[in-house]
């Protein structure tokens, strides 16, 4: 048998095992689609809609100026991510315009999935101020590090420490977030001792050179992620009633998100309601719980999706000459 012929044969398999797991990502989304509405609608189907609707007219200025406060901070922290890929890349474009360039990003990414916002933006606004491929490649990677670094941080801490008041028909799954939890810290203490120890430095993969930061940024990495999501959840605790518990809040926020990604669900719609009404009606009623989550994406995607599409026309429309100046400065 030729060279050929053998390689053909390996292909073969590895082209079928390829096209298997496509379709099994396809079922996999198919199910989540279908199964997520209707769980929220077994959910909500008893629901008292003048009480949503008395609770939404009940927030006062005061709770949403301190709403769209928190949703400022999360942004700017979030925009954080890419000033500290700055000094990781050594790249030279300002803060000034890198900015409103991961608000862009960031507001997309949210309301219409990574692929668009985190990903397809960045590559289309960063290339047209200068930053070549592999630049903006790493910039991308530290950030996705920086957020899920600081998910596992708390994710790791909230499930260790059994802060999540499960319903009583729930209770076996304590344990197991507790041992997910232990898992999560476990993981992010790797990550700072490869950081802080590895005496080899970089990798390449696929011809893109990924470079292992220091501790001192992976720490910042750690701090700004966390602060990000921990500023997400502060605005539902914000929205809810007063008597409702900060970490509780913050856990199903990060079981809510993980289940979003792996639903595929643009902006998680639907997923978020669903695991908070599931894990969280026992404590709050369901129109209680369902007015803060509107005020929630009102507040932290509608809101800032449109202001972000304002940015975004000024950031295309001045690009070229932006672009012109960082190479008049040598950027």
């Amino acid at each position: 048998m030729s060279e050929t012929s053998n390689a053909r044969s390996q292909d073969k398999p590895a082209g079928k095992h390829a096209t298997l797991l496509k379709w099994a990502k396809i079922i996999f989304t198919l199910f989540f689609f279908i199964a997520v509405p209707i769980m929220l609608y077994l959910l909500v189907k008893n629901l008292d809609w003048n009480e949503v609707k008395h609770a939404l007219q009940s927030y006062k200025s005061s709770t949403l100026a301190l709403g769209f406060l928190i949703a400022a901070g999360s942004y700017l922290t979030y925009c954080g991510f890419d000033v500290l890929a700055r000094r990781y890349t050594e790249h030279k474009l300002s803060v000034k315009q890198i900015i409103p360039v991961t608000f862009v990003c960031y507001a997309f990414n949210l309301n219409l999935s990574s692929w668009v916002g985190g990903i397809a933006l960045r590559y289309r606004l960063y290339s047209r101020l200068g930053l070549d491929v592999p630049t903006i490649t790493r910039i991308l990677s530290l950030s996705l590090i920086t957020n899920w670094l600081g998910y596992m941080l708390l994710a790791g801490i909230v499930f260790s420490g059994r802060f999540i008041d499960m319903p009583e028909g729930w209770k076996i799954g304590d344990t197991t977030l507790q041992l997910i939890g232990f898992a999560l810290l476990a993981l992010c203490l790797a990550y700072f001792l490869a950081c802080r120890f590895s005496k080899r430095r970089s990798w390449k993969f696929r011809k893109q050179e990924i470079v292992l930061p220091s501790l001192n940024q992976a720490s910042r990495q750690a701090l700004l992620g966390a602060l990000n999501w921990g500023l997400m959840a502060l605005l539902i605790y914000v929205l809810l009633p007063e008597k409702a518990f900060y970490p509780a809040v913050l856990g199903i926020l990060l079981i809510s998100s993980i289940a979003g990604v792996i639903a595929h669900i643009p902006a998680g719609l639907g997923v978020l309601e669903t695991v908070f009404i599931a894990l969280m009606q026992h404590q709050f009623s369901k129109g209680q719980l369902l007015a803060a989550l509107i005020g929630y994406r009102v507040i932290y995607f509608l809101v800032p999706l449109m202001l972000a599409l304002v940015v975004y026309v000024v950031l295309e429309k001045r690009a070229k000459s932006m672009r012109q100046s960082n190479e008049a400065a040598g950027v």
